[in-house]
C-alpha cells in the first residue's frame, strides 16, 4: 500500500484501532443480537423455502424452476448479513462525534489513512463473518435436506460476489458517515446506498434465474471498480479537522449560486479582464482545455471505442434482411426518412436540436452522482449507434465509408466535438470528489468545474448543436440522395 503513503509500521496501528472497533460493536447487544439471529435461523428459513418450492413445481414438473432457486437463495442467504455493515460503518465517525468519543481517537498518532482503513476494516469484518457463516449453513443444510450441492465454481463467484457488495456498501457508508453531521443525517442517506444495492440484486436475481452465470464476473468487475472509486473517495473527503469542525448546515442555496456566478465571471487566471464574449473565446476556454486534457482525451477514446464496439455488435448480431432494405442503394431517400427506430427525433433543425442538447445536459448533470460515468454512456451510445450501422452495411456489401460521408460526416463534424468536448467537461466534474488537491476546497472545485461545464456548454456546444441539427435536417439528407439516388 505504499501508494497510500502506508509503511510497515502503519499496519499495526490499523489492525489494534479495527480490533478497537470490534470490541466495540461486539459489547452492543443491539448489533449482535440481529447478526447472531440472522446467521442461525436465516439459512435455515432459506432452506424450509427452498423444500416447499421444490415440492410445489414438482406436482406439475417443472423441476428447473427449483434448481433455478437453489442459486438464487444462495445469493440472498449471503447478502442479508452484509446489510448490517451499514450500521456498524454509519456509526464509524459521526456516531463516535455524537457519543464525544471522537476527539481522543482523533489526537491519536494515527494518520488521516489508517483512521479510514481501520475504520473500514472494523466495519468490513463482523458481517463478512457472518454472511460466509450463514452460506455455509445454507449449503450444508440444503445438502442435508434436498441433495442438491452447488459447483464449486457457483459457490466461489457468491462468495466473491457477496465480498464486492460489502466493500461497496462499507466504503459508501463510511463516505456518508465521515461527511454527515448527525446519525439521522447519515442513516436518511443510507438510501442511496440501499436502493443501489436492491437494484443489483434485483439484476443478479435474473442472472440466477437464466443461469447465466458467467455474466457473475462482469457484475463483480463492476463492483470492484465502483468500491475502488468510493475508497478514492472516502481518502479524498476524510479529514479529521473537518470532523470536528462541521456544524449542521442549513440549506441554503444562495451562497453556493452566488459563488457560480462569480467563478463564470471572474475565472482563476484571467483576473482583471471584464467578461465578454472576447475574453471567454481567448483566454478562458483555453485555461478549461488545459484542464481537461486529460479528460478529453479519455473521453476521445471512449468515443472511438464505442464506434469499434458497435462495429463488433452488427458482425455478431446481423439485422434482418428486412430491415437492412433502408440501406439499398435504390431505396428512395423517402423511405431513408421513416428510419428513426422510435427514438430519434423526427428531421427538423429544432427537434433535433433540442434532442441533442437536452441528452447532453441531462447526461452532464449526472455526471457527479455517477462520478462521471453518465456521459461516457452516451458518447458510447452514439458513437456505438453510428459503428453498429457502418458494420450492416459492409455486411450488405456496401461501401461503409459512402454511408459514413452520406449520412453522418455532414453534421457529425459539428455534433461529435461538441458531444466529446462537453462529456469531456462533465466527466471534470464527476472526478472532482475522487482527485483531492491540497489547499484546494472541495466545494470551489466542484463550482468551478460546473462554471467551465456551463461555459463549454453554452459558448461551444451550443453553436456546435445548432449547426450541426441545421445540415443533419436540411442538408444531409440532400448529400444522402446525391449518393444513394
Amino acid at each position: 500500500m505504499n501508494f497510500l503513503g502506508l509503511g510497515k509500521e502503519s499496519f499495526p496501528l490499523i489492525l489494534t484501532l479495527a480490533r478497537r472497533e470490534l470490541k466495540d460493536a461486539l459489547r452492543d447487544w443491539r448489533i449482535v443480537t440481529p447478526i447472531a439471529i440472522l446467521t442461525i435461523f436465516f439459512p435455515w428459513l432459506m432452506d424450509i423455502a427452498a423444500q416447499l418450492a421444490r415440492d410445489f413445481v414438482a406436482r406439475y414438473g417443472a423441476y428447473i424452476i427449483a434448481e433455478r432457486m437453489y442459486p438464487f437463495l444462495l445469493m440472498v442467504v449471503g447478502f442479508f448479513p452484509i446489510t448490517f455493515s451499514l450500521v456498524i460503518a454509519l456509526e464509524s465517525f459521526v456516531g463516535e462525534k455524537e457519543r464525544q468519543s471522537l476527539e481522543p481517537l482523533l489526537a491519536s498518532p494515527l494518520s488521516d489513512v489508517e483512521l479510514y482503513l481501520g475504520k473500514f476494516l472494523a466495519s468490513l469484518l463482523l458481517p463478512l463473518i457472518a454472511s460466509f457463516c450463514e452460506i455455509a449453513i445454507y449449503v450444508i443444510g440444503l445438502f442435508l435436506s434436498t441433495g442438491y450441492s452447488p459447483p464449486p465454481l457457483l459457490l466461489l463467484q457468491v462468495v466473491i460476489l457477496t465480498f464486492c457488495e460489502a466493500l461497496v456498501m462499507v466504503a459508501g457508508a463510511v463516505v456518508i458517515s465521515s461527511t454527515a453531521t448527525s446519525v439521522r443525517a447519515a442513516n436518511l442517506l443510507a438510501s442511496f446506498i440501499i436502493v443501489p444495492m436492491a437494484l443489483v440484486v434485483q439484476g443478479v436475481s435474473i442472472i440466477m434465474f437464466w443461469a447465466h452465470y458467467s455474466v457473475l464476473w462482469y457484475v463483480v468487475a463492476a463492483l470492484v471498480m465502483v468500491a475502488v472509486l468510493l475508497m478514492r473517495m472516502g481518502l479524498a473527503l476524510f479529514n479529521r479537522e473537518h470532523l470536528l469542525t462541521r456544524q449542521v448546515e442549513r440549506f441554503n442555496l444562495s451562497g453556493p449560486l452566488k459563488r457560480l456566478y462569480e467563478l463564470f465571471v471572474h475565472r482563476p487566471g484571467v483576473e482583471g479582464k471584464p467578461f465578454s464574449l472576447s475574453r471567454v473565446y481567448r483566454y478562458d476556454l483555453m485555461l478549461i482545455f488545459r484542464d481537461i486534457k486529460l479528460a478529453l482525451l479519455l473521453t476521445c477514446l471512449i468515443a472511438i471505442g464505442g464506434l469499434l464496439l458497435g462495429v463488433i455488435y452488427a458482425f455478431r448480431y446481423p439485422l434482418p434482411p428486412q430491415f437492412l432494405r433502408y440501406f439499398n442503394p435504390d431505396t428512395k431517400l423517402e423511405r431513408m426518412r421513416e428510419l428513426n427506430l422510435g427514438i430519434l427525433p423526427p428531421l427538423q433543425t429544432k427537434a433535433i436540436f433540442l434532442h441533442n442538447f437536452r441528452s447532453l445536459t441531462l447526461s452532464s448533470l449526472l455526471s457527479l452522482i455517477t462520478l462521471g460515468l453518465m456521459p461516457a454512456m452516451v458518447i458510447i451510445l452514439n458513437l456505438g449507434m453510428v459503428g453498429f450501422f457502418l458494420g450492416e452495411v459492409a455486411i450488405m456489401g456496401q461501401n461503409p465509408w459512402i454511408f459514413l460521408m452520406a449520412f453522418v460526416l455532414p453534421h457529425g463534424i459539428f455534433e461529435v466535438p461538441a458531444a466529446v468536448i462537453t462529456a469531456a467537461t462533465a466527466l471534470r466534474i464527476g472526478a472532482i470528489p475522487v482527485s483531492p488537491e491540497a489547499g484546494r476546497d472541495l466545494r470551489d472545485r466542484l463550482l468551478l468545474s460546473l462554471a467551465d461545464w456551463l461555459k463549454v456548454l453554452l459558448f461551444v456546444a451550443l453553436p456546435l448543436l445548432l449547426i450541426a441539427a441545421f445540415i443533419e435536417a436540411n442538408l444531409t439528407p440532400l448529400v444522402a440522395g446525391r449518393f444513394y439516388g
